[in-house]
């Protein structure tokens, strides 16, 4: 049984709680979860298509579907922590897994859709628990010296299931089925709960905390960001503020916010004080967390899309590139960040790693329509590295400068930039492309017109093509093939666009990087 760290006192809620005896099992158990809940949320993106198929829903009814499915988790994740805290891990996670693998084993049988997305937000809600009470786990129950290798675990299992999942969905869908998205869930979950039971000691409720909870804030906070990342979610395609819906969201979100703030001043005992985050090297590791999310869609979204929209390729075959390039090297660039971090300052591997996502975009706007798999191999290599370097340096960097004692209160502003930060980076990703296609066809087909030579002989030559097999209608033809290459283009350099925005992006993060100041010394921060 490892004892607590010198630095992290037991009357804070890192240390507070019983310990394992099997403190192997209890870590695994929230690993498992952890990779679970990544897997699961990757394979509902990357699958949505065939899911759609599947249960016979229009576009609309699958892009509903989606939000419904991924929206609960920010509702009860800012809060898993203090939950953990209060009622234990054993019951946050033990019963709940097995609830998650029957509701996982019953939804393919579902065709009601009303049910379906009942089914969707409970499954939503219960996986939400399974990662935030990680880090819970490692710190109280691992020696100091298995903290890095634990922490970098955690940090591994985000970028690697975000490049793999898209090989093992096209492998689910093509080979065993498109249920098996859900099946694997009903045949994993159950293993983590046995280690949950195994390994995580019964606790009593700490009627204390239970007592004095600042149950209005847990309410209005999870709310309001629930509303915001439905208003994002469905954003894009809904027009933004020319849909009723997304209005309607996004400002009621950010009124339950300002309500959640009032709250927290007003509150004897506030569950998430702002107080948690008045610290300089808090703030900008905050803001550079923000800015890897963002220049991390180079990875998670422009490449895969610029191989589905240009490329016309499956999520198999792209996730063939994805797996080899990004996710095996993955596990190297994991180790090279922990051997680094026991030596050198976590600030110098953060700008290793955001160096990396820089130049990875920098190549990228090299591209061209006939970029391919292979052509992309430099860039998603250094985006390997990205990965691999910022995100373990992002998380000791916080756990290095945050108050023990303000464990809860920081882990649920932690959450909300680990599943709001995506979001955000994906419904602005998506409406950067979508305007810049937009200006790029404008600009194109002013060049496009009538008359001039050039246009005249591409049409000849497309016409050329379509006489043999129906002559009068040649010229329409050739005018749609025409029109159809223009538009290619134009999302060509909408994606150039996209990857420009990432390196300057990674160039903000890289500046407040250089503002922050030295930690203070602790159990992750190398001896001078």
């Amino acid at each position: 049984m490892s004892a607590p760290a010198p630095d992290l006192p037991a009357d804070n809620p890192v240390t507070r709680g019983a310990r394992s005896h099997h403190p192997g099992f209890a870590v695994a158990a929230v690993m498992v979860g952890t990779f679970l809940a990544a897997f699961d949320s990757r394979l509902f993106t990357v699958g949505l298509a065939d899911l759609r198929g599947g249960f016979s829903l229009g576009y609309d009814e699958g892009a509903w579907l989606s939000t419904a499915a991924l929206a609960p988790q920010i509702l009860i994740a800012p809060a898993v922590a203090w939950l953990a805290t209060t009622f234990g891990v054993r019951r946050l996670l033990g019963v709940p897994s097995l609830v998650y693998a029957a509701i996982s084993l019953l939804i393919p049988f579902v065709r009601h859709y009303e049910l379906l997305v009942v089914l969707h937000v409970a499954r939503g809600l219960l996986l939400g628990v399974f990662v935030p009470a990680t880090l819970l786990i490692i710190l109280r129950n691992l020696s100091m010296q298995w903290w890095l290798p634990a922490i970098a675990l955690y940090a591994f299992r985000s970028a690697f299931t975000l490049n793999s999942g898209a090989a093992l969905g096209g492998y689910y869908v093509q080979t065993l089925g498109w249920q098996w998205m859900y099946w694997q869930d009903a045949l994993v979950a159950p293993v983590m709960a046995l280690l949950v039971y195994v390994g995580v000691p019964r606790e009593r409720v700490d009627r204390g905390l239970l007592v004095h909870a600042d149950w209005g804030g847990m309410l209005l906070f999870g709310a309001g960001l629930t509303l915001i990342y439905v208003g994002l979610d469905q954003g894009n395609r809904l027009d933004w503020l020319e849909s009723g819906t997304v209005v309607a969201t996004l400002a009621g979100g950010a009124a339950l916010i300002v309500a959640f703030w009032i709250n927290e001043l007003l509150h004897p005992e506030p569950w998430a004080s702002a107080k948690v985050l008045m610290s300089r090297n808090i703030l900008l590791m905050l803001g550079v967390t923000v800015l890897f999310t963002l220049t991390s869609v180079s990875n998670s979204l422009l490449v895969p899309n610029f191989l589905d929209v240009i490329g016309t390729l499956r999520p198999e075959q792209t996730g063939e590139l994805l797996f080899g390039s990004v996710a095996l090297p993955l596990i190297g660039f994991t180790v090279l960040a922990v051997f680094l971090l026991r030596r050198i300052d976590a600030r110098i591997v953060l700008t290793l790693g955001l160096g990396a996502f820089a130049l990875a975009s920098l190549m990228a706007t090299r591209l061209t329509g006939v970029w391919r798999l292979d052509d992309f191999v430099p860039v998603t290599l250094l985006q390997s590295a990205g990965h691999g370097l910022t995100f373990v340096a992002i998380i000791v960097i916080a756990l290095s400068n945050a108050n023990p004692k303000r464990a809860t209160a920081f882990s649920a502003y932690i959450q909300v930039l680990r599943l709001g930060g995506a979001q955000i980076g994906l419904a602005l990703m998506m409406t950067w492309l979508r305007i810049r296609e937009q200006v790029h066809s404008h600009q194109l087909g002013q060049h496009v017109s009538d008359g001039e030579a050039s246009v005249e002989q591409a049409m000849a030559a497309l016409a050329s093509r379509f006489t043999p097999v129906d002559a009068g209608s040649a010229y329409q033809r050739a005018l749609s093939s025409l029109a159809s290459l223009v538009k290619q283009q134009a999302n060509v350099l909408a994606y150039i666009d996209g990857f420009q925005l990432c390196y300057w992006l990674a160039l903000a993060g890289l500046l407040l990087v250089a503002l922050m100041k030295a930690p203070p010394p602790g159990p992750l921060v190398p001896r001078a």
